[in-house]
């Protein structure tokens, strides 16, 4: 992507609002990654700490989770292989695009995360639009992490009681609602209620061991079924052109990583746009073949029939399956501090910049603001997950957040980047770029309000 001469709209600084963001300076660090203090002389000069192939691995970190859980059924809503394949190559060119864009625009602006990015290039409404857009989303995430734990732990209880599951599940110890209670008192929330979260690059290697190891799970049991399993109806086509894109929510919410991309790239050794575009096309590449096998292999072996978390399709008597769900469950043990960690500096920083206080004037008070903000949270995440039992309905609300990250943001960047270059002529390279940030724009924004309108109007109404 060609750089003309020419500066990034980076005065937000002079706006109403403070600019002191509190915590936004450290904001959404994707695990391991060390980055060293922001100045015009830190880009290209191999200061980072990351080398590329420890990009490579970081990118495919922050890309694969829990959200691999629904691709089968991401597959079946489809159509089948053969759409869902076709969606996720589509939507895989702007992914990587997207990732492309946010670097070169870090770089031109010398910003160092993502919400300071849409900050600088865009201007003071976009970027408290992202801001907000990235606490709702990792809002809804912690939401969703606390349902898969309850899911895992009825079929690990299932597994471990003597007695029919029928039988076991009038024991108020077995209740659904005490267990998903029990374990986010016992552990989340300890977790997050300290300043910093030092243990996310342990937390890291857990979760790239669990998802490698459920996708592992999923593809033998395709290879090698159970013989109990019984024949079901495998779709070939979607019914309509419109089901096709009832699968979009969860290839966003599984491939959206570029919120902490932008840390990870100005944490490499040689921070150039180049470089960075072949790690995120190699990162994303091998999440796609993750994605694709667990869809692929979860879809075929139960077809229609299979659940929004494929792992609950299992019997709970299966003990590789179970050991997949133990991982499950500690990857999003660890996580959900992570998540809150970022939702939570951003809160801080809106908070900081709309009173006009520096976080030097507001050490006293900041301690108390964060237990009263992480108790709120942590409340509300649990009360919602305990009554909204299905997954995939959160799924399709935030997948259209994940669509704003990977698609409008990013676009928006890119045009606003372009228009202020200062050049005599505009080339046909120019034309190029702003069209397909208009282009990305306007995608994004149909994948976001058609997917929200769904999740409003059918899942949440049902």
């Amino acid at each position: 992507m060609a750089q003309g001469t020419g500066s990034i709209n980076s005065d937000y600084k002079d706006w109403e609002w403070s600019a002191d963001a509190g915590e936004r300076a450290r904001l959404l660090q994707s695990p391991s990654v060390e980055t060293v203090p922001k100045s015009g002389e830190s880009q290209g000069n191999g200061l980072g700490a990351t080398s590329a192939l420890g990009a490579v691995f970081i990118v495919v970190n922050a890309a694969l989770g829990a959200g691999l859980l629904n691709f089968p059924a991401a597959f079946s809503m489809a159509g089948g292989v053969a759409a869902g394949i076709a969606l996720q190559m589509c939507m895989l060119i702007f992914i990587i695009g997207g990732l492309v864009i946010l670097a070169y625009c870090s770089q031109a602006s010398n910003e160092r995360t993502y919400q300071e990015v849409v900050w600088a290039v865009c201007g003071k409404v976009p970027g408290v639009l992202c801001e907000v857009a990235i606490a709702v989303y990792t809002f809804g995430t912690c939401i969703a992490f606390l349902i898969i734990i309850g899911d895992q732990e009825d079929k690990i209880i299932a597994a471990l009681v003597t007695e029919p599951e029928e039988a076991g599940s009038g024991r108020w110890y077995t209740d659904r609602k005490f267990t998903i209670s029990i374990t986010a008192f016992l552990l989340i929330l300890p977790l997050s209620i300290p300043k910093e979260i030092g243990f996310q690059k342990y937390a890291s290697s857990l979760s790239v061991i669990g998802t490698w190891y459920v996708t592992a799970v999923i593809i033998i049991k395709y290879i090698w079924p159970d013989k109990e399993l019984e024949p079901v109806e495998i779709p070939t086509s979607p019914s309509t052109w419109m089901a096709v894109f009832n699968a979009v929510p969860t290839i966003c919410f599984g491939f959206q990583c570029h919120v902490s991309s932008v840390p990870v790239f100005n944490s490499m050794k040689q921070p150039e746009v180049k470089t960075w575009g072949a790690v995120v096309t190699a990162a994303m590449v091998i999440a796609l073949f993750v994605y694709t096998g667990t869809g692929v292999c979860g879809f075929l072996t139960f077809g229609a029939g299979v659940e929004q978390d494929v792992l609950l399709s299992y019997p709970s008597n299966d003990i590789p399956v179970a050991l997949a769900r133990a991982f499950i469950i500690l990857c999003v043990l660890t996580s959900y501090p992570i998540l809150h960690f970022c939702g939570r500096a951003v809160l801080e920083g809106l908070w900081l910049r709309y009173t006009g206080v520096t976080v030097e004037e507001d050490v006293v008070r900041e301690r108390r603001r964060r237990l009263l903000q992480t108790i709120s949270w942590f409340l509300l995440t649990l009360l919602l997950a305990l009554f909204i039992p299905d997954i995939g309905k959160v799924i399709s609300v935030i997948g259209g957040l994940a669509a704003c990250f990977i698609f409008v943001f990013p676009g928006l960047c890119l045009i606003q980047a372009k228009l202020s270059e200062i050049q005599e002529t505009r080339a046909i390279s120019w034309w190029a770029q702003v069209s397909y940030g208009v282009f990305m724009v306007t995608l994004g924004a149909f994948i976001f309000g058609q997917t929200t309108a769904n999740a409003i109007f059918v899942d949440l109404t049902a």
